[in-house]
């Protein structure tokens, strides 16, 4: 039969069972953790436009960043000017040239945000909205700062270059649908994920039969959650410059890409080193508890041993028939 603790109505759960259940919570809460981050990230940090231009600011500074901007808007204002080919040879280069000049300005850091903030509005309202509409960016103030810039620099041709409110397509209206039902997803993940991360982690600690070993178990967990999600970003990292196009610049992306996770990457390492250093606190207070003074058993007491010194005190104060009476 279970034994029941004093003043409670239901017999305790098995040592075993009580172990098996604390194993599969702290499990669970270590597994849901990196998860629940990756998903927090995307639903909220992601989402959050003034978090994703500050993010993104920096980039302006990034050499390779302004190589690719330069490269890409050198040939589309190539494109846009009506110039005989045997002078594109020789208009090209001063252009490019130009463009990688504005791209060490202060305008071009304010451009530089403005494109990014209206991107980034245009494809939140479109995710948060129902229309089936492609997400278009209009960049035509990007492109009157760069014309601006070349004519006072007295760049030839400059002040050919067309100023047109042309839509630029960022998402085709047959994805939205799709991307809508995964940012619905996330919204939902980003939240509920961590609150049952934790939910399961302090469950099984509270329901484990040693609680130190527990302890230690979920901070070993959390430790190894923590490097998987690091591991999980180098790997992404890999394979999103390996699927890019072959016209779109690597060390530009790679930019991009390591932008966008440093909020991930930081939370990766406080995870592997906030878990290692609790693992390492329960594991040396329990090597001090043990090596401590030994303290004296407690004698536990049954029923039946109870009965016994009771009638052992009652066989000492009767006296004996055999010894004679003073």
């Amino acid at each position: 039969m279970p034994s029941v603790p004093p003043g409670s109505p239901w017999p305790a759960p098995p040592s075993g069972l009580r172990r098996a259940l604390s194993a599969l919570l702290i499990a669970l809460g270590c597994l849901l953790l990196p998860f629940g981050v990756l998903a927090a990230w995307a639903a909220y940090g992601l989402a959050d436009t003034g978090q994703y231009v500050s993010t993104m600011a920096p980039l302006a500074d990034d050499p390779d960043v302004r190589d690719a901007v330069a490269d890409t808007v050198g040939d589309g204002i190539m494109r846009e000017v009506d110039v005989g080919r045997p002078m594109r040879g020789t208009v090209a280069p001063f252009v490019r040239d130009a463009v990688r000049s504005f791209t060490q300005t202060r305008a071009f850091r304010l451009a530089w945000d403005a494109g990014n903030r209206a991107t980034h509005d245009a494809v939140l309202r479109a995710l948060q909205d129902e229309r089936e509409e492609p997400v278009t960016v209009d960049l035509a103030p990007v492109t009157a700062q760069v014309k601006d810039q070349l004519t006072q620099d007295h760049v030839p041709l400059a002040a050919r270059i067309p100023v047109q409110h042309t839509a630029v397509a960022v998402l085709p209206a047959a994805e939205l649908d799709r991307l809508r039902k995964g940012f619905h997803v996330l919204e939902v993940a980003g939240f509920w994920l961590p609150v049952a991360a934790v939910v399961f982690a302090v469950g099984g600690i509270a329901l484990a039969v040693h609680r130190r070993r527990a302890v230690m178990a979920t901070a070993l967990g959390t430790a190894l959650g923590g490097a998987l999600l690091g591991l999980a970003l180098v790997i992404g990292r890999r394979l999103t410059l390996a699927d890019l196009p072959p016209d779109v610049p690597h060390p530009a992306a790679a930019a991009v890409y390591d932008a966008l996770t440093s909020t991930l990457r930081t939370v990766s390492w406080l995870l592997l080193a906030l878990g290692l250093t609790v693992a390492a606190m329960a594991w040396i207070g329990g090597r001090l508890r043990r090596s401590g003074p030994e303290e004296p058993d407690e004698p536990v007491r049954t029923a039946a041993g109870a009965a016994d010194s009771g009638s052992l005190r009652a066989d000492s104060q009767t006296p004996d028939q055999n010894m004679p009476v003073m």
